[in-house]
């Protein structure tokens, strides 16, 4: 039992912590870290499995220098499990938005949807599920972007690289111009 947790742990480690540790210590402003955790958790929560890492991408090439793009993607990376998780939620909600029927979540349906019964019902889910996770979205990324902010101002302050100063001075740059 010991074995599991140290392989959880040092895999943690990599794939997580020392990512993390990394982006910090790069000096990246707390709001751009906070903005591209969220933007990342977000769009990694996007109930089409296979299809958030080229959200993530095109959120980074259209926002380009006001998101942090490991930011978005470790964010991504990380709700990969939490996504899993919210795709019946997000197709209920799109069910009550919609005043659509319930898509039947039992060992029948899934049958149904091997032999090709429920192609109808199956396109349709998938739309409320959509529906669902594009009128949360904003709530989730507004709510997200409030916690992370005081998170990565603590985090900054306590990881990373601590100067903010340009490595050569603007007197020293006068100077070595004139030599």
């Amino acid at each position: 039992m010991e074995i599991g947790k140290i392989g959880v742990s040092n895999w943690f480690q990599k794939k997580v912590t020392d990512p993390l540790l990394q982006i910090l210590r790069r000096g990246a402003e707390p709001k751009q870290l906070a903005f591209s955790a969220a933007l990342g958790i977000t769009l990694g929560l996007f109930p089409i499995c296979g299809v958030t890492v080229f959200l993530c991408g095109m959120a980074i090439a259209l926002l380009g220098s006001f998101c942090h793009a490991p930011t978005v993607m470790l964010a991504n990376f990380i709700a990969t499990p939490i996504e899993l998780s919210l795709v019946v939620p997000f197709l209920r909600f799109g069910e009550l938005i919609s005043g659509g029927d319930h898509f039947p979540l039992t060992s029948d349906a899934l049958k149904k949807v091997l032999t090709g019964e429920a192609s109808h019902e199956v396109l349709l889910s998938v739309a409320h599920a959509l529906l669902g996770w594009l009128v949360a979205s904003p709530f989730i990324l507004g709510t997200l972007y409030i916690l992370f902010l005081p998170c990565f101002k603590i985090l900054l302050r306590k990881f990373g690289s601590g100067s903010k100063k340009p490595l050569v001075s603007d007197s020293e740059v006068k100077l070595k111009a004139r030599d």
